[in-house]
C-alpha cells in the first residue's frame, strides 16, 4: 500500500496525552500537553514519558510538513530526554528547532517548560527521512 499525502491513520498516543500543535515554520515548531490526571505518575508529577513523546511528536510532523512536497516521509530515529525539573500543574510545553536539516535525517533540540517559562527538560530527536514506497 502506497501512503496518502498525509500519513495513514492518526496520532493515538497524541490524542490520549492531548498533544496541542500550537506553531510550526521553517526549522521550529510548538505544542503544548494540559496537565491532566491522565499523564501524572502517583506522586503528581508528570511522568516522565510524556516529555519524550511530546517532543518525539511535534519534531516528526515539522519534518514530515517540511518533506511531503518532496514525496518524503519522516519517522522518529532517536530521542534523548534529559530532565531537570518536574511539572505538575499547567501544560507541558515544546520548544523545537531543527539544528540540522539533512537529507536522511533531522536533528531537533527541545527545551520543555512549564507555564512559567522554567526549563523542565531537555530532548534531542533525531528524525529518519526517507523516499516514499
Amino acid at each position: 500500500m502506497t501512503p496518502g499525502p498525509d500519513p495513514p491513520g492518526r496520532d493515538a498516543l497524541g490524542e490520549l496525552i492531548g498533544i496541542e500543535h500550537l506553531e510550526a515554520g521553517e526549522g521550529f515548531a510548538r505544542a503544548r500537553v494540559p496537565v491532566t490526571d491522565r499523564i501524572l505518575q502517583p506522586y503528581g508529577l508528570v511522568h516522565g514519558g510524556v516529555y519524550p513523546v511530546v517532543a518525539e511528536t511535534v519534531c516528526s510532523q515539522a519534518t514530515f510538513d517540511a518533506v511531503k512536497g518532496e514525496g518524503r516521509l519522516a519517522f522518529g530515529q532517536s530521542n534523548n530526554a534529559t530532565f531537570v525539573r518536574p511539572i505538575s500543574e499547567g501544560h507541558v510545553n515544546a520548544d523545537a528547532r531543527a539544528r540540522h536539516r539533512g537529507r536522511t535525517s533531522w536533528v531537533w533540540e527541545v527545551e520543555i517548560t512549564d507555564d512559567e517559562g522554567r526549563l523542565c527538560a531537555l530532548v534531542q530527536v533525531v528524525v529518519a527521512v526517507r523516499e516514499r514506497g
